[in-house]
């Protein structure tokens, strides 16, 4: 009987070291709103009004070295808006809905938690997802970053190489820059990606970008 307990035990325990491991790091994702309402869908600001001229949270995915990532982990639990009831005026300021019909955010940060963050729930509950999320933002002020280097949202045309250099000059580390397409067809720049170890807290070189490419020159637009 202790010998099977003991196998039990053992078991169990590597089981939950599976469990903690369940991703390799994170993508830290944050995008330029005016690349979001500059497409042929456009958008719809949040019911709080017009956010702010920055760059926002879209969201933190757990993912794997290999490129792949897990998703819907854990359906049993679902988004639950008084678990972060201190954190949601930083929310709707950093972490805005654009999506239209125009709408408070709670969709938004419903797909996100659901989608990924149950699946860092082993070393994230859900107040600590959208917190860690929320420091990491304040931690890098893109926008600032990027003006800085002389690269303003005023429409014009940037070479995505001096975008790289000016974010990880700041950062110390490479982003990925991934575009859109304004109502025009032309290239924009839309989101930039950091990653982020398992903990959620510190930025790290990406193991693996993601997939696509913008041009090598894009656009800046106004907001």
């Amino acid at each position: 009987m202790a010998v099977k307990l003991a196998v039990v035990l053992v078991l169990f325990n590597l089981l939950a070291l599976g469990i903690a491991k369940d991703f390799d790091f994170f993508y830290f994702v944050q995008q330029w709103p005016g690349s979001y309402c500059d497409t042929a869908q456009s958008c719809c600001y949040p019911k709080s009004g017009k956010p702010a001229a920055a760059f926002g949270i879209h969201g933190l995915w757990p993912n794997y070295n290999d490129g792949s990532y897990p998703s819907n982990c854990d359906p049993d639990s679902p988004y639950d808006q008084s678990k972060v009831s201190d954190l949601i005026s930083r929310m709707q300021r950093n972490w805005p809905t654009l999506a239209c019909p125009s709408g408070d955010g709670s969709a938004f940060w419903n797909h996100e938690w659901e989608k990924h963050g149950t699946c860092s729930e082993s070393v994230l509950d859900q107040n600590g997802y959208f917190k860690s999320a929320l420091n990491l933002n304040a931690k890098v002020d893109l926008l600032k970053v990027l003006v800085d280097a002389g690269i303003e949202p005023n429409g014009g045309e940037y070479s995505l190489t001096s975008i790289k250099q000016a974010i990880e000059g700041a950062t110390g580390h490479t982003p990925f820059i991934e575009c859109n397409s304004d109502s025009s067809g032309n290239r924009q720049l839309y989101q930039v990606y950091l990653c982020v170890d398992t903990s959620g807290s510190q930025f790290i070189q990406c193991p693996v970008f993601p997939r696509g490419k913008c041009a090598s020159t894009i656009q800046f637009p106004s907001f």
